[in-house]
């Protein structure tokens, strides 16, 4: 994912972040529980896309926001169940995102 270390994810705007954190986020729920290996990758790169888009200075009135949304999903990976957090209902948060980011490409 070195290529996201560019001025490539900084140039995207805020749903487009989270859109793809939202992707890794769901590929974390399909696998968790199936496939070990799959499950960390996708973990990994949802981690990774978090600190980057909590890095892009734009965002810094998001902060909050973009952070608890991390701790969710922390919650979520981790089998701490401090907030009984479930992937899938997670990666409802990120569905709004999906589908603007979705619309934005599909109708260019």
């Amino acid at each position: 994912m070195a290529s996201l270390h560019g001025n490539r994810w900084y140039s995207m705007s805020l749903p487009e972040q989270l859109a793809n954190i939202g992707s890794e986020v769901g590929r974390s729920a399909k696998w968790q529980g199936k496939d070990e290996e799959k499950f960390k990758g996708a973990i990994e790169r949802a981690l990774e896309l978090f600190d980057l888009t909590l890095e892009d200075q734009r965002w810094k009135g998001r902060l909050f926001e973009i952070g608890r949304v991390k701790e969710l999903f922390f919650d979520g990976i981790s089998g701490r169940n401090e907030y009984k957090t479930d992937l899938k209902d997670l990666e409802n948060y990120f569905y709004p995102f999906m589908g603007l980011v979705a619309r934005q490409y599909t109708f260019k």
